[in-house]
């Protein structure tokens, strides 16, 4: 498929490609290189977990804390929260799969919960385990599984949803974000099937999905024009036989690996194959990628890097071994991606709301900074007194990386165009400087194009 080809590919499916990667998939066509890496995707990650970030606090036990108690319980679980964010971030940054990730956090966007309600690092790894798991079998498992998923429950306040009084959080969510989306259901659907939901629950003492019968509204419901004495799965089931769930959530992967403004003519064609394959996602991923769409010229460098792809492609692209994720944790938060906490129940926006004046320079200066790593760790012997307290605090940011601009340019020497390549989607807004080495690279990332895929 060439290098160009590539390089796009592995910048939408993943965290861009390192040259010789991009090399290793140029050699194929375009369809070997998809199923390769549809074949190559996991189901569990390979970063172990950080201790005691699974473990469960029953509420009973935190209502008992004296007041000293509980502000301490509250540090140990911000602790947890960003030991939680860490702990996901390593795995993206070492993964042999970064389409998992990719998919793993499309789900998180889609299925979205946060640990600013859930108030639980245990919960919300154990929803990432299995968002994962089913990043790219079965939507409509995942569909279901995610529906009775504990932080879900708690996030949408399904855990206590009665029949006597049912909440309608869950139902219209699942309605207008998870699967059929504006337009295709009745305010008289939402309030039904929220008593079909009626039941489902959290057991306080382990944290696990529990079913309360005596909780549920057992009589006749009727939703989207289906009629029974239906539960919450007989509703999503419901929810699945409508050919909108398709269309919705292959658009959404559009905007996500194609372009901003998915062909409804090519969405109607993916659902299709999407609904036939018993809602496979890595069948309509397949359709996707193989679409001409996809390729087309004209949809490159057309979507904005997150946050997420923008540090964790960074960090991967240039070998910066990272001793401590924990730092870049909260970097995504202040460029308006916080991991484990989206700022709604519609999750992250995307696109161009990645960037505003503030995230672009805070992006800017990210990357600015880590390619002056190893000046950094220089500097000491060439400042005087006054300037050593500034000194002594951007080497304790940089103390944790690993990172040689020389041998990193070492592919490179000779190779400028392979730097462009490798480095942005499209040639550069302004042609840089007549540079060399890492002031090229600097050069090139600071580009605008450089936040772009």
């Amino acid at each position: 498929m060439g290098r160009e080809d590539a390089r796009h590919l592995l910048a939408r499916t993943g965290f861009g490609g390192r040259l010789e990667e991009i090399d290793r998939v140029a050699a194929l066509d375009r369809r070997t290189a998809v199923e390769r890496l549809l074949a190559g995707t996991r189901t569990e990650a390979r970063t172990p977990p950080p201790q005691n970030v699974d473990e469960w606090i029953a509420p009973r036990r935190v209502r008992d804390l004296s007041d000293d108690e509980r502000k301490m319980f509250q540090r140990e679980q911000v602790e947890r929260g960003l030991a939680l964010k860490a702990w996901w971030l390593q795995e993206m940054l070492v993964t042999d799969s970064p389409l998992t990730e990719r998919m793993t956090l499309f789900w998180h966007n889609h299925f979205t919960s946060g640990l600013q309600k859930v108030r639980s690092s245990a919960l919300m790894r154990q929803q990432n385990v299995l968002l994962r798991r089913h990043a790219l079998g079965s939507f409509a498992e995942l569909l279901h599984a995610a529906a009775k998923d504990p932080a879900m429950l708690l996030y949408l306040d399904s855990a206590r949803s009665r029949r006597e009084q049912p909440n309608e959080n869950f139902a219209r969510e699942v309605m207008e974000l998870f699967t059929l989306g504006e337009g295709h259901y009745s305010e008289r659907d939402i309030r039904e099937a929220a008593r079909a939901f009626t039941g489902w629950s959290i057991d306080p003492d382990s944290g696990s999905y529990r079913w309360r019968p005596f909780f549920h509204d057992g009589g006749e419901k009727t939703v989207l024009g289906a009629t029974g004495r239906m539960d919450g799965d007989d509703v999503i089931d419901v929810l699945l036989r409508q050919p909108a769930t398709a269309e919705f959530v292959v658009r959404k992967l559009w905007r996500e690996f194609a372009s901003p403004e998915p062909d409804e003519a090519e969405v109607r064609r993916i659902a299709s194959v999407f609904r036939d394959r018993q809602y496979s996602i890595r069948a309509a991923l397949r359709e996707l990628l193989l679409s001409p769409a996809f390729w087309a010229p004209e949809n490159r460098g057309t979507l904005v890097k997150s946050p997420v792809e923008l540090v964790v492609g960074t960090l991967r692209q240039f070998d910066v071994g990272v001793a401590d994720a924990a730092p870049f944790a909260l970097l995504l938060r202040a460029l308006g991606q916080d991991l484990f906490a989206p700022p709604n129940v519609k999750g992250w926006p995307g696109g161009e709301a990645w960037i505003s004046s503030q995230t672009l320079l805070s992006r800017k200066q990210f990357a600015e900074r880590l390619m002056r790593v190893d000046e950094a760790r220089m500097v000491p012997a060439m400042n005087d007194a006054a300037e050593r307290p500034r000194l002594q605090r951007m080497l304790r940011q940089v103390a944790d990386l690993r990172f040689s601009a020389q041998d990193w340019l070492k592919p490179y020497e000779g190779r400028e165009a392979d730097l462009r390549l490798v480095l942005l989607a499209l040639p550069p807004s302004q042609d840089p400087p007549p540079v060399h080495g890492m002031e090229l690279v600097r050069a090139l990332v600071a580009d605008p194009v450089y936040q772009l895929k």
